[in-house]
């Protein structure tokens, strides 16, 4: 299908019709060549961030932002299940078809995140899985899905976070998922995505895999095995997303082991995503000089590693914006420093993404522009 017939098909919905050429962003038809977008394609990888088309359409200063740095949207959430089907058989495009006509006008590329999610289950759906064990319910929705962005969209987060430690000798989350098809499910599903999106690149997206702690190596060895057995009965998987929501408070960050985990992946012959990249603070009892530099610095340390493997093909961030980020100063922070937010800064706004809540670019921005990418 050509990129004018899918154009067509796009603009052809409800929402499509209705935007205007200066909310498309069509007169920003190249990025600059100092923007992360330019950096990155140079090095023959690409840059992206997770947006909502409803912000994107209302904020100005997010859309010049998204068309100068990004190559590849992800949808937040228009892509969800609870969000395409929030009533059963009574779907619901007009975000993703909204992100689509973006992307399409404005050549970007798009991620799909994501089919199966154990917290994006419809609530009509979630007891109906475990109690009648209804495929169909799950066919259905891909049908819908892949069969309307299955050539517009290159690459899929066909099953999200099916890690969970502490419970199965497998790692197997207790999903809905699992309770209504067994073990079995993650490999239904990524053949139900091939044969609806046959040309797609299909991947299983992970979190709590960076840190030296016991819980993530733990986690690291599951979803290796995950792997191991998916790849070895021939399932259709063709790479991995890595979500990177970095934390503060877990320590340092170990490059070797880190480093190791990715050649392991890559040695299955998967490629990897950096899907979902930020950073959760912890001392906000800093001044904000010192919280961003801290954040710049890890950023800067898993990227150097990261970017060193060859089978890395992009990053994109949880946001751009600190004022859309979702990571939120807790109860708990307040707690712990009560008199953090004297020096103006804003409360309740953690600091972990590229742009501040002005959109001016902070250390980190720096961090992900300068990574070292000699050694790829």
């Amino acid at each position: 299908m050509s990129y004018k017939t899918i154009r067509r098909q796009v603009i052809s919905s409800a929402i499509a019709s209705t935007i205007s050429s200066a909310w498309l962003g069509i007169d920003s038809a190249h990025a600059a060549e100092d923007s992360l977008s330019a950096k990155f394609s140079r090095n023959k990888l690409y840059f992206g961030s997770a947006v909502r088309i409803e912000q994107v359409m209302a904020e100005q200063d997010l859309r010049a932002v998204v068309l100068r740095e990004c190559d590849c949207l992800t949808p937040e959430v228009a892509l969800k299940w609870d969000a395409v089907e929030a009533s059963p058989g009574a779907f619901d495009f007009r975000s993703m078809d909204g992100l689509t006509n973006f992307a399409l006008a404005n050549k970007k590329q798009l991620h799909g995140h994501t089919l199966l999610w154990h917290k994006s289950i419809p609530h009509w759906a979630a007891s109906s899985l475990v109690e009648k064990g209804g495929w169909t319910l799950v066919q259905r929705y891909f049908q819908a899905v892949l069969s309307r962005y299955g050539h517009a969209i290159a690459q899929w987060d066909v099953v999200n976070e099916p890690i969970e430690t502490g419970h199965r000798m497998d790692g197997l989350r207790n999903s809905p998922f699992l309770q209504a098809f067994g073990v079995d499910y993650i490999a239904r599903a990524l053949w139900e995505a091939r044969q609806l999106a046959p040309q797609a690149k299909l991947m299983i997206n992970e979190f709590g895999l960076e840190y030296d702690l016991r819980v993530e190596h733990d986690r690291r060895y599951l979803f290796l095995k995950l792997l191991e057995r998916l790849k070895h009965a021939g399932v259709p998987l063709d790479g991995v997303g890595l979500q990177a929501h970095l934390d503060l408070s877990k320590g340092v960050l170990p490059a070797d082991v880190l480093g190791r985990f990715l050649k392991d992946i890559a040695d299955l012959g998967l490629f990897i995503v950096i899907s979902e990249l930020d950073v959760k603070e912890y001392e906000y009892v800093l001044p904000v000089v010192q919280r961003d530099a801290r954040v710049a610095d890890e950023t800067r340390r898993y990227l150097d590693v990261a970017l060193g493997q060859p089978a890395v093909r992009g990053v994109t961030t949880w946001g751009l914006s600190d004022r859309h980020s979702w990571l939120r100063v807790t109860k708990d922070d307040f707690a712990r420093y009560p008199d953090a937010w004297k020096d103006g800064s804003s409360p309740g706004v953690n600091r972990g993404l590229p742009f501040d809540y002005s959109f001016k670019p902070k250390p980190m921005y720096r961090a992900i522009a300068e990574a070292d990418l000699r050694r790829r």
